[in-house]
């Protein structure tokens, strides 16, 4: 069950690295159409997407820091901490923004969670 959480973790690591890159450098060419943005838009979403990019970027970190860690202990509750934190944030998202990100953020974060948790 570890090398299942380890694999759905790292699932979750990249889902992430993508959503930094298309908030972040990506935004107002790739970005923009992923999320939809009008042109006329982007100007005034660009500083806020980098800010929402920053936190993703974080939550990519202690994932990172979960699987990386040299004591076991320490990496499984950076890995549940990041986990729980991309699952939350992908229930706020998909109450707030759009359902598509409960499928994309938080079954990802609860299926690596519970792996954890089963480990």
């Amino acid at each position: 069950m570890l090398l299942i959480a380890t694999l759905l973790t790292a699932i979750v690591i990249a889902i992430h690295v993508y959503i930094v890159l298309i908030e972040t450098v990506l935004f107002r060419t790739r970005g923009r159409k992923v999320f939809g943005i009008k042109e006329d838009r982007v100007d005034a979403l660009a500083p806020l997407m980098s800010n929402q990019g920053c936190y993703n970027g974080f939550l990519v970190a202690s994932l990172a820091v979960g699987l990386l860690h040299p004591n076991p202990a320490i990496g499984r509750a950076f890995a549940v901490f990041g986990l729980v934190c991309v699952a939350v944030a992908g229930v706020w998202g998909a109450a707030t923004v759009s359902r598509r990100i409960l499928f994309v953020q938080t079954v990802p974060a609860a299926l690596a969670l519970a792996a954890w948790l089963a480990a």
